[in-house]
């Protein structure tokens, strides 16, 4: 029995020391950040909180279900190989035209009015703290891919979770970025990565800066944030509005369904381009996640015109097919009028004008 014990205390001691070592876990928050923090309606006894109450069931049954549905498993919640990546068009990219690249999940480069915003980079092979643990990615370890982006003005995070904030990403990103623009509390982690302190501006949800003839809008979102066993909700979480001269962009970041794309449509929309996520959902966990179903509504809520389904075609993060988002949000788009666009991995879109990839089911092809 002795034994038995001290092997159980030898592995929380191992896995405590371990998390609290190890970069990938990021970094601490200091007094100082948690008093400015006080000051906010949104964070209270330590923890940031969301614009409507969020409950996520944990019983004996929620977690039984969970076992069966792993259990189970599914040949269709990843692709039958691996997803191929196109070549971005870096010509068009480097033209200074309007453009979009998606790499997958929630990872998109921007080119806007001349400049290279990047959003949640994750190029990494696992959205997982450990690489042999968690879902791996559908087109394999897209590292390299950072060598061969351009000079980034700026980086985008909505939170900092691992499918949207990469340790393994930012160390090779962090020399060729001149900006991060964070949420509340974000900035502790890159610090950590070696990123400096002035390079980082952390912002609040309704928090709006004017940045190099770009507006930068932070926004609510209904989520959760965390990246150790005890700091939920110890950061914040938010979408993002773009302004530039000719666009108008919104980026939901993760998030259930909720009043405030109302709220964010009646400050800042209509909007050219929406960035919306409908994927890793479940019927037991609905407020933190949306189903592709109401991502549409929340497009139309924002007064979006175009919309492109985020947060899929990377990771198996739910018990739902690979492909179940896009479809689901295809039919629904038809169905309200809304023009979506559903891009290859590494395919470069104008964003001011129709593209052909907007019919395109690639996926089924996979």
């Amino acid at each position: 029995m002795i034994y038995a014990i001290i092997l159980v205390f030898g592995l929380v001691l191992g896995i405590t020391l371990y998390v609290n070592v190890h970069p990938v876990f990021g970094g601490r928050l200091g007094r100082e950040d948690k008093q400015k923090f006080r000051a906010h309606s949104n964070y209270a006894n330590g923890k940031f909180r969301n614009p409507s109450p969020v409950q996520m069931e944990m019983n004996l049954s929620t977690i039984g279900s969970f076992i069966r549905d792993a259990w189970k498993g599914g040949e269709e919640r990843r692709p039958r190989q691996p997803l191929p990546l196109a070549e971005p068009d870096w010509a068009r990219i480097r033209s200074g035209e309007p453009a979009l690249t998606w790499f997958g999940h929630s990872t998109f480069l921007l080119s806007i009015e001349g400049k290279q915003l990047l959003v949640d980079p994750m190029f990494g092979r696992s959205a997982s703290p450990v690489s042999f643990v968690g879902s791996k990615r559908y087109s394999g370890d897209l590292l390299a891919m950072t060598e061969a982006l351009p000079a980034i003005d700026a980086v985008l995070i909505t939170h900092d979770h691992y499918d949207h904030l990469d340790y393994p990403s930012i160390q090779r990103l962090r020399h060729k970025v001149r900006q991060f623009f964070v949420p509340l509390g974000v900035g502790a982690h890159l610090v950590r990565w070696g990123v400096e302190r002035g390079r980082i501006r952390e912002l609040n949800w309704w928090d709006e800066l004017e940045w190099e003839g770009l507006t930068l809008a932070a926004v609510p979102a209904r989520h959760f944030s965390g990246r150790g066993l005890a700091n939920r909700d110890s950061t914040l979480w938010m979408g993002w509005v773009i302004l530039s001269s000719g666009l108008r962009l919104y980026i939901s970041g993760d998030g259930g369904y909720g009043p405030h794309f109302q709220e964010i449509g009646e400050a800042y929309g209509p909007f050219d381009f929406t960035f919306i996520e409908g994927g890793q959902y479940d019927t037991r966990w609905p407020n933190v996640h949306m189903m592709p179903e109401q991502s549409v509504q929340a497009h139309l809520d924002v007064k979006g015109d175009r919309m492109m389904l985020s947060h899929w075609g990377a990771f198996t993060l739910a018990y739902h097919s690979w492909i179940d988002p896009v479809e689901r949000a295809r039919r629904e788009a038809e169905r309200r009028g809304v023009t979506l666009l559903a891009p290859r991995l590494g395919e470069t879109v104008p964003l001011r004008r129709e593209a052909a990839s907007i019919a395109a089911a690639w996926w089924r092809e996979h």
